[in-house]
């Protein structure tokens, strides 16, 4: 709740900032030049790009929230309070690694199913790798909502794709093959700067 709060505050605020901004870009094109109105156009495109902004990322955060308690229902919602932490309160590396590789072998014994890509997205997010937990948790939500295709027994997929189809769903695809898939690797991977961080905690 607390975050969501945060979260509330900060829309606020940039509600207010984008409207003012609006009627800065309102009082350029007014002045009827056309400095003026090139200007004050392209001011004006600035608080629109917030707005969709702000909406696309509220949209996904509660898109977030519906999974995570559809997973709470079934008795699915990942669970990492057990493992041991850093005086700094973050999971230890090696606890956070050997939890990691559970969620990633259990996710290819069922690539189609959104809620393993849920939770390695957890596993990404608890081990410091964001950018592969963003990736990986939109990939759930596409999931979820039916946008990919799913692979049926016998390697048919909705789309007739066959084998072409299994192999494009197999986790460990690097990002922008055929599927598009987030490639399955380990956190910190390819990012020296989180691994650096790691070690010097």
């Amino acid at each position: 709740m607390k975050i969501r709060n945060v979260a509330l505050s900060l829309t606020a605020a940039l509600a207010v900032y984008l409207v003012l901004l609006a009627d800065r870009a309102v009082a350029v094109l007014r002045t009827g030049t056309a400095a003026g109105i090139a200007l004050g156009a392209g001011v004006f495109l600035l608080p629109l790009l917030g707005v969709w902004t702000v909406a696309a990322t509220w949209r996904s955060g509660v898109r977030i929230q519906q999974l995570a308690r559809r997973l709470d229902e079934e008795g699915g919602l990942p669970d990492a309070s057990g493992l041991p932490r850093r005086p700094s309160g973050r999971v230890d590396r090696a606890a956070a690694d050997a939890w990691f590789e559970q969620r990633r072998a259990e996710l290819e014994r069922h690539p189609d199913d959104w809620r393993h890509w849920y939770r390695l997205a957890y596993a990404y997010d608890l081990a410091g790798d964001r950018r592969r937990a963003r990736a990986t948790m939109r990939r759930a939500l596409d999931l979820e909502a039916g946008r990919l295709p799913v692979v049926q027994p016998g390697g048919e997929d909705s789309g007739g794709g066959g084998q072409d189809a299994v192999a494009d769903e197999t986790p460990g695809k690097a990002a922008g093959d055929e599927g598009g898939h987030p490639h399955v690797g380990q956190p910190g991977e390819h990012h020296g700067r989180h691994v650096r961080r790691d070690a010097q905690q």
